[in-house]
């Protein structure tokens, strides 16, 4: 027959009343009222049949059972604290699955893995690239990175970059046979577009140019793939501020105007909101939003 259990929680105000001889430091230290830690201890005096303490002049003391108990609740108290440390240690090796768009891990995260992998060398990073989120983690997924507006019902997510769309193109082509120059001259150049032509349009209105044929240009379905037809040449893009970071610091492309296109999304590394704070996932978390809080800053003092 299985004997009953004390309630549990009253076990834990019990050993952090008995260790701070105090109701008032045992209710600081849980984030509970004074109050409540002495409705607890009654409760569990109740179950045990048997007074814990005893107060003399203002100060809490044991009584010799709550003295016999604490010294064995100690033990139990460590031995849980080093089982859960010892869990926590496991859980921040081993495998870990991210899942993510192709075009930012291409541009972005596999580049910098290395960096993760030098300081994380227990965590094996496994990349799953997805074409569009689901809003939800599947089980075979402990991390993703995630296009939009940072709604995601149940699941925590951390902003890493603001997107803003920049036009690119060659080089070759900014100095072509028809230089792009002012805003206007787009109007002789193949506007290349991602997914669909709606950015463009936005562009051209919110900065008022005449004669640009927004509905002409081939369309692709990921970014990276408009970023290498605008550095071959083939026509003027709107790349992403962070997904066209490599072709613009290897000179591929070029930004030929200063003007750029805000939007309302960003990219954002999402996980379970139980899992953000604890183990490997922790780990990955921190870094990719540690670089690029400073990657972001260093682009600010250039």
């Amino acid at each position: 027959m299985i004997k009953r259990l004390p309630p549990l929680n009253s076990l834990r105000v019990f050993e952090s009343a008995a260790r701070h001889l105090s109701f008032t430091r045992a209710a600081e230290e849980l984030y509970v009222t004074q109050a409540a830690v002495s409705h607890q201890i009654k409760t569990l005096e109740e179950f045990l049949g048997l007074k814990l303490f005893k107060r003399r002049n203002r100060s809490l003391l044991l009584t010799k059972e709550g003295q016999n108990y604490f010294s064995d609740m100690k033990d139990i108290f460590s031995a849980i604290q080093e089982a859960t440390d010892k869990l926590l240690e496991r859980s921040e090796k081993g495998a870990l699955t991210i899942s993510l768009p192709p075009s930012f891990a291409i541009q972005w995260l596999v580049p910098r893995l290395a960096d993760f992998n030098r300081q994380q060398p227990d965590i094996d990073v496994r990349i799953k690239a997805v074409d569009k989120d689901e809003g939800s983690l599947f089980d075979d997924v402990d991390v993703a990175i995630y296009y939009g507006k940072g709604h995601w019902p149940g699941l925590r997510a951390d902003k890493l970059y603001q997107e803003f769309l920049i036009p690119l193109c060659s080089p070759l082509l900014l100095h072509g046979e028809k230089p792009l120059i002012e805003l206007s001259d787009l109007a002789g150049h193949t506007l290349l577009h991602d997914t669909s032509r709606q950015e463009w349009k936005q562009f051209v209105k919110e900065n008022d140019i005449s004669g640009v044929n927004v509905n002409h240009g081939p369309i692709f379905s990921h970014s990276t793939m408009v970023l290498q037809a605008a550095a071959h040449g083939q026509g003027v893009a709107l790349g992403n501020n962070v997904l066209a970071q490599p072709e613009l610091a290897s000179g591929r492309l070029v930004a030929p105007f200063d003007k750029v296109l805000m939007t309302d999304n960003a990219f954002y590394v999402v996980c379970h909101e139980k899992q953000a704070d604890t183990g490997r996932i922790a780990t990955f978390r921190d870094w990719m939003i540690a670089r690029a809080k400073q990657e972001q800053e260093e682009m600010l003092d250039e």
